[in-house]
């Protein structure tokens, strides 16, 4: 797996549920489980996890089809319904039954299926910059299509967009880092992109992504549509980007309402990407919440 993605960490891999799924571990305390989205890896947390890692068992895992972790063929091997059975396995494996987690982008929507499916393991459950899928698919307006075009073109029929990806992958997936609200390059530490690149510009991944997507639109819109009165009881928080395309798009806040319980939300400056766009104002935020919810008992 060559050197670990979040400095200070040690690196793991466990064969869980059919898959290797990466991980780097480090702390003590409570656990927190982070989830990354795409097009990234577990580095996008390297400058939160270790200050997280100060007061918190801190794992931060790859996402199958991402990254170290096992990168599976097919649209029915990338439902999140699946990705959460993989980590919900994997806190097992590290004898976690009960844990936070914190999810950005696909990494939430895994985070909110587990939740959905596995929802006494949480302790608390942290939601970055998503809307519901159900809801951003059942409300899409050109506006919102326009800046997420690429859950469309990725979950064209194979080999299309995996053909067209695989002419330049940094160029595509730079774009994707950039398009999403107020980024630039410089904004990601050279070592998380080293890490991005080395995964997208495998074949494999490209592949998976595009499978990530295609059950978005189809398997993982059912699951979500079975489970459309559902509600998340545990303690949940919704982060977004107040810069980024779901706030311009959408009051965040109002489509998780019905469907979290418990729910606190905060916009943090910055775009889709603010995790690393701005590190202290997630990391107080994530504080504020998880400190509240340990300090509650």
């Amino acid at each position: 797996m060559g050197r670990d993605a979040i400095p200070g960490f040690e690196k793991g891999r466990a064969e869980v549920n059919g898959q290797g799924i990466a991980y780097s571990r480090a702390g003590r305390g409570a656990p927190v489980l982070l989830l990354h989205g795409f097009p990234q890896t577990r580095a996008m947390w390297r400058a939160l996890a270790p200050e997280l890692a100060r007061d918190y068992t801190v794992i931060a895992a790859d996402l199958r089809g991402y990254g170290d972790s096992t990168l599976p063929r097919g649209t029915e091997a990338m439902r999140f319904r699946d990705m959460a059975a993989d980590q919900a396995a994997l806190m097992t494996a590290l004898d976690f039954e009960r844990f936070h987690l914190v999810g950005h982008d696909r990494g939430a929507r895994t985070g909110h299926r587990l939740a959905l499916d596995h929802g006494e393991r949480l302790l608390s459950l942290t939601l970055m910059d998503i809307v519901p899928t159900r809801h951003l698919l059942t409300h899409l307006t050109h506006e919102v299509a326009a800046a997420y075009y690429h859950w469309f073109f990725l979950a064209q029929p194979s080999p299309f967009p995996e053909t067209m990806i695989a002419a330049d992958p940094d160029a595509y997936f730079e774009r994707c880092l950039l398009g999403f609200g107020k980024a630039s390059l410089s904004d990601f530490a050279p070592e998380a992109l080293e890490s991005y690149r080395a995964s997208w510009r495998r074949p494999e991944c490209i592949a998976a992504m595009c499978a990530d997507y295609r059950a978005a639109l189809s398997l993982d819109l059912a699951d979500d549509t079975d489970d459309a009165q559902a509600k998340v009881h545990c303690p949940a928080l919704v982060l977004y980007g107040a810069e980024g395309a779901m706030a311009r798009h959408y009051d965040v806040p109002a489509t998780w309402r019905d469907r979290l319980a418990r729910m606190q939300a905060r916009a943090i400056p910055g775009g889709h990407f603010f995790i690393e766009q701005s590190p202290d104002a997630t990391l107080a935020a994530l504080r504020d919440f998880l400190d509240g919810i340990d300090a509650a008992g």
